[in-house]
């Protein structure tokens, strides 16, 4: 097994991302764009909506998916492109 040494700065380095993270998070920004699979919690949230649209947008085959082991995702791509298919016009 290979030995790997963490210095100050890997640790100060980490704690920046992961605050920097967690900001995003707290301010309700979006997902970013290089996440392939979003979980349910997460498409709720960007979408804003609740678990019976939820629901009933998978049932109709509105939102694709894909389930394993009992949690379902969602490809960011669908998801986009089922915003973008929407956009209203004035």
């Amino acid at each position: 097994m290979a030995t790997e040494i963490i210095t100050k700065e890997d640790l100060n380095e980490f704690r920046e991302r992961l605050l920097s993270d967690f900001k995003s998070l707290l301010a309700g920004n979006p997902v970013k764009e290089n996440t392939r699979w979003l979980k349910s919690y997460q498409v709720k949230n960007m979408l804003r909506i609740s678990p019976g649209t939820m629901q009933n947008l998978r049932v109709n085959g509105t939102i694709t998916y894909t389930k394993i082991g009992g949690i379902l995702y969602y490809k960011y791509e669908d998801i986009q492109r089922l915003l973008d298919g929407n956009r209203m016009k004035k």
